[in-house]
């Protein structure tokens, strides 16, 4: 079975981790922790970067900075992981809903302004496959109504909007390092902010609620519990795993993108019969995903059969929040979503990793044998 992801490694991973060891640090916040971090502000230019153990501690750690408060609203898609939801319902505040475009399947920044209201306080965009949001038009939003914008960037690491890199725009975002991500660490996330007032408390509250980090900077002669916090670092042994993955960012978003144009152009005359993958000219992705989108619930269900049938494990992706229990529980639908409830019906992913090439002829040659026109509608 071709699986759908297998996580790449650049050979230096288990070099740096008995380093870490030898250093003599395996604890958190050591010497392959800020090489991460100087990474992350250098190529994002965000002011400052804290690494964290998921993607889910750094949204939390951007709900706590906000002092969202029970009855806050904040506007999201929910075509979504579920902790960009969950990080903010934790600490009492209420999701809002709104639906998604057409073209990139991010949130439908034409819909914002009419889910504002005297209790929204943020809005949180998800940058779905690595492809940014309209982030123009959202911040421009954000200003006029003084609310904060947290970017969910946990597939665009290397991607950018206009040239500028994804997780440098909002005033908080968070990356992610999970093992099916671009960069991984087996788990592992970071949280970039780009927002001065933020950065004093973050480091506080990324280091359990105290001031051991200006303690270590020589700003105060001990460190003491000063605010609310937890535990977000991840170990040394994770920094040094990932410092090898960030060193080799640009070679491995290289494979990446040969992979996914060459899936762009061999499926190029399936176009109507599916839909591929459409990147505004704004934007430069870096092939976190390669999806199509079928006619059908019915005919995604017949391919994914199909391609396993051939050795080929191809997946589905959310299940939109506001269908889930939890959803319904916690969160608020704005107003309808049918582009979301119908895409989310349709969208099945292909494999993509490094290491894939000598298998895409194999997965193209299946993808174009399926009999599309027994499900075939224009789209």
């Amino acid at each position: 079975m071709i699986p759908f992801n297998k996580p790449f490694l650049t050979g230096k991973e288990t070099e740096n981790i008995l380093q870490a060891h030898k250093n003599g640090q395996l604890a958190g916040n050591g010497p392959f922790t800020q090489r991460c971090q100087q990474w992350l502000e250098h190529k994002t230019g965000c002011q400052k970067a804290l690494l964290t153990h998921s993607c889910t501690a750094a949204l939390e750690m951007a709900a706590l900075l906000l002092d969202l408060k029970a009855g806050d609203e904040v506007i999201m898609p929910s075509y979504t992981f579920v902790s960009t939801a969950n990080a903010f319902v934790l600490r009492g505040a209420v999701p809002v809903f709104i639906d998604i475009r057409q073209d990139t399947l991010n949130i439908d920044e034409t819909l914002i302004q009419a889910a504002i209201t005297d209790k929204t306080r943020a809005i949180c965009v998800v940058h779905y496959a690595g492809v940014a949001c309209e982030m123009d038009t959202i911040m421009a939003i954000a200003e006029q109504h003084h609310l904060y914008v947290i970017e969910d960037a946990a597939q665009g690491i290397m991607s950018n909007y206009h040239g500028r890199p994804l997780g440098s725009i909002g005033h908080l975002a968070a990356f992610s390092f999970h093992e099916t991500k671009n960069v991984i660490a087996g788990e592992g996330g970071a949280l970039l902010i780009n927002d001065s007032r933020f950065s004093e408390r973050a480091e506080i509250l990324w280091e359990k609620g105290t001031n051991r980090s200006s303690f270590f900077r020589g700003q105060v002669d001990k460190y003491t519990w000063v605010d609310i916090g937890s535990s977000f670092l991840p170990g040394e042994l994770i920094a040094a795993f990932l410092w090898a993955q960030l060193a080799c960012a640009d070679e491995i978003t290289t494979r990446r993108l040969h992979i996914w144009q060459s899936y762009h152009s061999a499926f190029s005359a399936l176009e109507g019969t599916l839909r591929r993958p459409t990147i505004p000219e704004s934007c430069l992705h870096n092939a976190h995903m390669y999806y199509l989108l079928l006619e059908s619930l019915e005919a995604r269900t017949a391919f994914i059969q199909y391609m396993k049938e051939a050795g080929i494990m191809t997946v589905f992706h959310y299940v939109p929040l506001h269908r889930s229990p939890a959803g319904l529980k916690y969160c608020r639908i704005h107003t309808a979503l049918p582009v979301t409830d119908m895409l989310s019906r349709q969208l099945v992913r292909l494999p993509l990793w490094p290491g894939l090439e000598t298998e895409l002829p194999s997965i193209i040659k299946h993808v174009i044998s399926f009999p599309f026109h027994k499900h075939a509608i224009q789209l």
